[in-house]
């Protein structure tokens, strides 16, 4: 499992995402509301918005929510203001860590991460110390479980991803962010079900992680998805199936 393209897999397999809805909701909202923010409340013309209001949907956020947290991006309703900041770091074994945060007090915000890396056997680096091992990109995952390879390189192909992966369980399909909404409703209109669908930041390598870095890892991870200021975070750890098991 390499980081985060199968962060969001591995949370189901531990139950983690009703246990945390709450706190998904909280996330959305803020990414609508400043997407709203920077690039105005018409979704059409808004690509930040329109994938931000997609992930809310697939969340089952209800449309009230949604048009509310819009409304406060706009200045139509009194709303927070949030700063969006970018933290780098090493996590357990010298991976690459990644953390996209939307907050309305930055000092609270670096202090509570930093707290975390040293929590879990990482540490905070400089800006651009790592984020050049990572690109930003459309990413869809599927389980070999649900799908043939051939009909989801077919769909794929066809929609004008870039790149097909495979690897133990799953096929991960890797698109340009401007061709992602293309290339999802693809799959949708194929009934071809995945497992994650989302912009984020693909690893270019990743580091093979097992035993205690492993273990000390997936805390890393959780712990960061776990705080109310942090968006996303990515990292290029790779952890088999086999070891996956075992944790």
């Amino acid at each position: 499992m390499s980081g985060h393209s199968k962060w969001s897999t591995i949370k189901r397999k531990k139950g983690a995402l009703d246990a945390k809805r709450g706190k998904i909701f909280t996330k959305l909202i803020k990414e609508i509301t400043v997407a709203a923010r920077m690039g105005g409340g018409d979704p059409e013309s808004n690509p930040r918005l329109r994938a931000a209001i997609a992930a809310a949907k697939a969340e089952n956020m209800p449309k009230d929510n949604i048009e509310r947290a819009i409304k406060k991006g706009t200045g139509e309703l009194e709303g927070t203001q949030y700063e969006e900041l970018t933290y780098e770091g090493y996590g357990p074994g010298g991976v690459a860590v990644l953390v996209e945060v939307l907050t309305d007090n930055k000092n609270r915000s670096i202090a509570e991460i930093r707290h975390i890396f040293s929590k879990h056997g990482g540490n905070l680096g400089e800006n651009g110390c790592v984020s050049w091992m990572f690109d930003k990109k459309g990413l869809l995952v599927f389980s070999k479980d649900q799908v043939s390879e051939d009909d989801v390189m077919a769909v794929a192909l066809e929609a004008g991803a870039d790149d097909i992966k495979e690897t133990e369980k799953e096929y991960e399909v890797i698109v340009d962010p401007s061709e992602f909404e293309t290339v999802k409703e693809a799959f949708d209109k194929a009934g071809i079900p995945y497992l994650v669908a989302e912009i984020s930041m693909v690893p270019q390598n990743t580091i093979a992680l097992e035993g205690k870095d492993a273990e000390k890892m997936l805390k890393l991870m959780d712990a960061l998805e776990d705080s109310d200021d942090v968006q996303n975070a990515y990292a290029n750890f790779d952890i088999s199936e086999a070891i996956m098991e075992t944790l």
